[in-house]
């Protein structure tokens, strides 16, 4: 039996990531951070998460990033690549896990 009636549409993969951050890592935003979804190539099956905020220079983000990509790609079996880190990499010369981020 399906839990999605006609009147309710079924979520985007988008929107699935976006509320399983918020619900198994309310910490980041808890302690001034914030993690949002700068791409998402539903075709390869990859998504780019940033961290920021807070999150930019803590000592524990390393973790977070470690925990956001093993969770997400078990959570998600339309995922086949999590790249995650903080700050914008692209723009300001940072992580280069992001210079195939695809903006």
């Amino acid at each position: 039996m399906s839990t999605t009636s006609p009147e309710t549409p079924e979520k985007s993969l988008e929107e699935r990531i976006e509320l399983f951050m918020m619900r198994n890592f309310p910490q980041i935003q808890m302690h001034g951070g914030d993690a949002g979804i700068d791409a998402l190539d539903e075709e390869t099956g990859e998504v780019w998460i940033s961290l920021t905020g807070a999150c930019s220079g803590c000592g524990i983000s390393p973790m977070t990033i470690q925990a956001l990509k093993s969770r997400m790609v078990m959570e998600f079996d339309e995922l086949t690549a999590v790249h995650a880190g903080t700050g914008m990499w692209e723009h300001e010369g940072g992580d280069d896990e992001f210079s195939d981020v695809p903006f």
